[in-house]
């Protein structure tokens, strides 16, 4: 009997609860999230020989655990929350504790025989930690800009340098030569402020190379797809975190919100927006799509095809992503395996 051991992760504890294959709990237990807690859960499941973990997937709390039952060996399969809500909605049991949510997840699994198999970090975690830090500094510098603008306003009614201007070291030259003119505090914070997106300029731009240098190694072949450039490969890298997880193309699809939801009944056949999935990934896709029906004619046939048809051009983007998506699945297959050759540029 395989028996699916759903847990809960929180900061400090972890609650595991076992299910058998029926969904009916056997037990549970609540550990420290701590390595002698993580042992300690592993001599307490170790009376059932066939098992397998499942997860609610928040890897910013469960990745110690994970490594921990990886390292010991042992299966672990992620579960989303979304499914883990729908179980728990649909259970018997009232109200929502640890132990309710842990054998939601359990069950969650037990129904869907197909989930991502949790793997050790590996080069994508780092380029999706460098891709959110790099993030994070250009909303910092996007925020002082901001400032500066309502300072330069008041100091300099007649000036507004033009949008994003202000990310160009000349036209923060010219922001000085004017700032020269004037004394007092708000002249003197706009300074300051100025030295501050210099500095935030210098790291953005560094931290945007050492990034493409990093994709360009873990996948040179998203990168020669037409309209997906160095940030945005490391947006798709770092989101999948090992595409190999996703064992179809139509998994990856659904993960990253651009498989299309049917909303039909009948005759009248009909499909929405996915306005689930991962909006990141999501994102990336949609640049590539615009971008490419500016500048690849493949795309553009595409879509001119599709409005031909009948189709709103809204409807033609949605049917270019989840081509698309398709294309980034199998170019990050085959960058997961060298010996093969590179992946088609057409959409």
């Amino acid at each position: 009997m395989m028996v699916v051991l759903g847990t809960d992760a929180h900061k400090r504890t972890h609650t595991v609860v076992a299910a058998d294959e029926a969904g009916a709990e056997l037990g549970s237990i609540m550990v420290a999230a701590t390595s002698e807690g993580h042992l300690k859960v592993l001599r307490w499941a170790a009376r059932w020989e066939t098992r397998r973990w499942a997860i609610e997937d928040c890897r910013h709390l469960s990745r110690r655990l994970e490594a921990d039952l990886l390292a010991a060996g042992e299966l672990v399969v992620r579960v989303p929350p979304k499914l883990m809500a729908g179980v728990r909605r649909s259970a018997r049991t009232r109200g929502k504790s640890d132990p309710i949510d842990a054998l939601a997840v359990a069950r969650a699994a037990l129904r869907e025989p197909d989930l991502p198999t949790a793997q050790l970090d590996g080069p994508s975690r780092e380029v999706k930690l460098l891709v959110d830090y790099r993030e994070s500094v250009v909303r910092e510098r996007t925020a002082l800009q901001n400032r500066l603008r309502w300072r330069l306003h008041e100091l300099e009614p007649g000036y507004d340098p033009p949008s994003s201007s202000l990310n160009r070291y000349q036209t923060l030259d010219q922001v000085d030569q004017l700032l020269g003119a004037h004394h007092g505090v708000v002249a003197d914070l706009a300074r300051r402020e100025v030295i501050r997106i210099r500095e935030i300029t210098s790291e953005a731009n560094q931290l945007q190379k050492d990034i493409e240098a990093r994709v360009a190694e873990i996948a040179p072949s998203l990168l020669a797809l037409p309209g997906c450039g160095g940030l945005t490969a490391a947006k798709l890298v770092g989101e999948a975190a090992d595409i190999t997880r996703f064992s179809r193309r139509d998994a990856y699809a659904m993960f990253a919100g651009t498989a299309p939801i049917p909303v039909w009944t009948g005759n009248n056949q009909k499909f929405r927006l996915n306005r689930g999935g991962n909006r990141q990934t999501n994102a990336a896709i949609h640049r590539i799509a615009v971008t490419q029906i500016r500048i690849h004619p493949p795309a553009q046939a595409l879509i001119a095809r599709h409005i031909a048809s009948g189709k709103s051009k809204r409807d033609a983007l949605r049917i270019l992503k989840r081509r698309l998506t398709d294309v980034v699945y199998r170019t990050m297959i085959r960058d997961t395996q060298p010996v093969q050759a590179a992946p088609a540029r057409a959409a």
